[in-house]
């Protein structure tokens, strides 16, 4: 293994042998007057275990392990100058580079009292911190002072890093301060997640994510800027490039399919596969948001005149930067691109591997359309191999994450996401309620619709809930036999299992999404019953009654608290592109900003726009000369033609 470096974060996992140097201002307290016995604690306490695990594979291997107590290093009096391929040892940075190239270690850790290496000094207004540090970067950093506690700064630690780099040691340089982290941050920096600086003698081809994340965020601001006809005109561009490039497209799916093939479950092929109806059907979609984008950003929503000479607007405007992150669906890219391009969003997307042929043309035809006004940056496309989760923490460059993918995905981004609002569904448990007054036309097709049409979908039926009084009627005979055709395997819940006289598959949980052609079936008393049990078993995501009664319906329309209810309709039409909105960037659940399936709307924000004549606050005081109006005013109407 030894003899060359990790090229990426992602492979030290790998590493087998470690030098951890833990710097003075790391083991020392704030006030410089002793030992920090916890953080240190912390830190021996995990070497600790890794020393006792030696011990014991050495005695295991016959062989007697002897420490000695009184083992301590002193630098030799050596030259301050470095003969070619030497290190001279004049700190404990030197040392540890000496000692980790000398036993060949795999992987070297600078813990000190900073992040990392920035760009500038620490502290200072534009200080970014370096992800990635390559050997021809040096002159692009200024060094700051050397350690409070401490012989070297961080001059000399980038200095032993670079040596130690050329030695065949990856090394990383961390903060080994931060309490309760401390202890943790090893195993953070071998489980490749992005902490501190990474030394690595490859540099990438293309920019870094943080990189990336500034480009989204310029260009997004320069489209925002543009007039809604070139931004409508961006996007009926991109919907051209999608039929007028249909054969390279299908081509790239097509390495797609064939590499996912025998690794991927049955529904995820499904998703990641295109056809030339699905493009099609993605360039209609596309037209509907270049429609819809004419009255998007700078609407007007409301004019007040605070005073005499002295009026507010309050106005649409984009979120920011959009970070998107899908699984399978190559067809999600062009449709949350149109989107953040109609919005005047910056836009961030991830894709899963399994489609990276697919996703790499459709980035190519995106901004290939965004060049046509220069704001090809807008939307990019990470290609680097970044864990979910550290995107997720680059809250100074993302604005909102939007997950699109399992329900584990979502749970996953909800948790790694620290300071950006997430706007997504954990799970899709959707329920259809059959009235007692049901139609017995209506309810197989209904029934059929939502469990059958794509099982896969998050707004696919999950859990049916009939009324008591349906029991043993024809209907229910119907949707019994319905399903069976169907191959559609029933688990009972506990009170549909009491009625029976056998018992399908009694249910484990009422709280199952089973993304397949399975059915919970529960029977109820009356539809407040079922309110209930949607209330405690449902995700909030899409509910649905089945009734002729129309007062029923309406009391289950307004009482059950879901992102969609329906009324006598399949609950596969929880979609932005069937609720005409063009496409969706997901569906919220969350009872803040946007709800339900979110289109071009929810991807939209406002500020506050006011306009005065020299007005100052103390001029409303009560000896003051004017008064508060706080008059409407009307809204001017845009020309969309």
């Amino acid at each position: 293994m030894h003899g060359k470096s990790f090229a990426h974060r992602s492979e030290l996992k790998h590493a087998k042998r470690i030098v951890v140097k833990l710097g003075s201002a790391v083991v020392t307290r704030g006030d410089e007057c002793g030992l920090a016995l916890g953080r240190l604690a912390s830190i021996v306490e995990q070497k600790r275990r890794n020393l006792n695990g030696t011990l014991h594979e050495l005695l295991r291997m016959n062989i007697v392990p002897i420490v000695n107590t009184n083992d301590a290093v002193v630098p030799p009096a050596e030259p301050n100058s470095d003969l070619q391929g030497v290190i001279s040892v004049k700190d404990n940075d030197s040392l540890a580079a000496r000692l980790a190239v000398e036993m060949k270690t795999d992987l070297l850790i600078v813990l000190s009292d900073v992040e990392g290496l920035f760009d500038s000094p620490p502290g200072s207004d534009d200080a970014k911190l370096i992800d990635i540090f390559y050997p021809g970067d040096q002159q692009s950093v200024t060094f700051g002072t050397k350690s409070r506690v401490g012989m070297g700064g961080m001059e000399a630690k980038v200095k032993a890093a670079l040596w130690a780099l050329q030695g065949g040691t990856s090394v990383v340089i961390a903060n080994g301060t931060h309490p309760k982290v401390s202890g943790h941050v090893i195993t953070d920096i071998v489980e490749g997640k992005k902490v501190g600086t990474f030394f690595s003698e490859v540099k990438p081809a293309g920019p870094t994510v943080e990189q990336q994340g500034e480009m989204a965020r310029s260009g997004g601001r320069l489209l925002a800027t543009l007039e809604p006809e070139q931004r409508a005109e961006i996007i009926h561009h991109l919907a051209d490039l999608l039929t007028d490039q249909r054969d390279e497209i299908l081509l790239a799916n097509k390495k797609d399919l064939e590499e996912a093939e025998g690794r991927l479950a049955a529904p995820l092929l499904k998703r990641l596969s295109l056809s030339t109806s699905k493009l099609n059907s993605l360039a209609i979609g596309l037209r509907q948001i270049a429609a819809s984008s004419q009255d998007s950003v700078g609407r007007v929503l409301r004019r007040t005149r605070i005073a005499k000479d002295l009026e507010l607007e309050q106005v649409t405007v984009p979120i920011g930067v959009l970070l998107v992150i899908f699984e399978s669906r190559p067809d999600c890219l062009p449709q949350v691109a149109a989107l953040a391009i109609a919005s005047g969003n910056g836009l961030l997307l991830k894709g899963g591997k399994e489609a990276s042929h697919s996703n790499r043309i459709l980035h190519l035809l995106t901004q290939e359309a965004l060049s046509i006004h220069g704001v090809k940056e807008a939307v990019q496309l990470v290609n680097t191999r970044e864990e979910v989760e550290d995107l997720c923490r680059l809250d100074k460059m993302i604005d909102l994450i939007i997950p699109r993918g399992s329900s584990q995905l979502v749970r996953n981004i909800q948790k790694a996401a620290k300071g950006i609002p997430v706007m997504g569904h954990s799970e899709g448990i959707c329920h259809m309620y059959v009235d007692s007054e049901a139609s017995v036309d209506k309810v197989t097709r209904l029934v059929r619709d939502s469990k059958c049409e794509y099982p896969a979908a998050c707004n696919a039926l999950e859990t049916l809930l009939i009324h008591r009084d349906l029991l043993r009627t024809p209907l229910f005979d119907q949707i019994i036999d319905m399903l069976r055709v169907e191959q559609v395997k029933i688990h009972a819940g506990p009170k549909f299992a009491s009625y029976l006289t056998f018992s399908p598959s009694e249910v484990k949980s009422l709280r199952t999404e089973y993304g397949d052609l399975e059915l919970c079936i529960e029977v109820v008393d009356s539809v407040q019953e079922a309110i209930d049990h949607i209330h405690k078993y449902g995700s909030s995501h899409t509910d649905v009654i089945v009734t002729e009664n129309e007062k029923t319906a309406e009391f289950f329309l307004q009482h059950v608290d879901s992102a969609c209810v329906f009324w006598n309709a399949s609950t596969r039409f929880s979609d932005g592109y069937r609720f005409g909105l063009g496409a969706e960037v997901g569906i919220s659940t969350s009872r803040i900003h946007a709800r339900g399936p979110v289109g071009l709307e929810g991807l939209l924000t406002t500020k506050w726009l006011l306009r005065g004549q020299d007005h100052v606050v103390s001029d409303f005081s009560e000896h003051g000369s004017l008064k508060y109006l706080h008059e409407s005013l009307p809204i001017p109407q845009r020309n969309t033609n």
